[in-house]
């Protein structure tokens, strides 16, 4: 007997509860957002939007060469913008740089905007992964690792008011999606409204 209570699949309630609005993942950088994003987007039937890539998009240029050229802040205001234009956008699932949490309007708009979830990862295998990769302007320090630890106890504060938090870890991406619709199911009580219906 099906409990009615407990939907196999939550996925279409989640999308309903979502109506316009966005699932935006947050977190550092090397927390899995794309790749968990566009799976997750994949699992909901919704697109997904990666803000970095819609920013070089409307630069015309990649991030490392904005940072290079015009410096952080102009990197933050034109950040800023384009996550607002796209939260318009929604329902989707969007994925943000690591940095973008830290402008307050941007956070006060994925308030208003979106269900934001912050994939929490720890120092070590955060800094495992970014080491893969050497386009990071950010980490363009004398000490990356240093520089990696400072802009996660900065940064870690601010995730923490996400609506919902996920362990990203050494896991199978498959195994963070699920853990992903299970809890946006929680944050929506999409067993409640089931049961209520049933």
């Amino acid at each position: 007997m099906l409990e009615v209570n407990a939907p196999a699949k939550p996925e279409a309630a989640i999308v309903a509860a979502l109506g316009r609005r966005s699932i935006v993942l947050v977190g550092m950088m090397g927390a899995g957002k794309s790749s968990v994003g566009r799976r997750l987007a994949t699992r909901l039937g919704l697109i997904f939007v990666d803000a970095d890539n819609e920013i070089e998009a409307a630069a015309g240029m990649s991030i490392a060469d904005i940072f290079a050229a015009h410096g952080e802040a102009y990197f933050r205001s034109g950040e800023a913008r384009v996550i607002a234009r796209l939260l318009e956008g929604g329902p989707q699932v969007m994925a943000t740089g690591g940095g973008s949490m830290m402008n307050p309007d941007t956070r006060a708009l994925i308030r208003a905007k979106g269900v934001s979830i912050w994939l929490d990862a720890e120092y070590e295998v955060l800094l495992r992964r970014v080491k893969r990769r050497t386009d990071r302007p950010m980490l363009k320090t004398t000490d990356p690792a240093d520089t990696l630890r400072r802009l996660l106890d900065e940064r870690r504060p601010v995730y923490s008011q996400a609506d919902v938090t996920l362990r990203s870890r050494d896991a199978p991406h498959e195994t963070i999606v699920n853990e992903a619709i299970t809890a946006l199911a929680r944050h929506f009580d999409v067993a409640k409204q089931s049961a209520v219906r049933g």
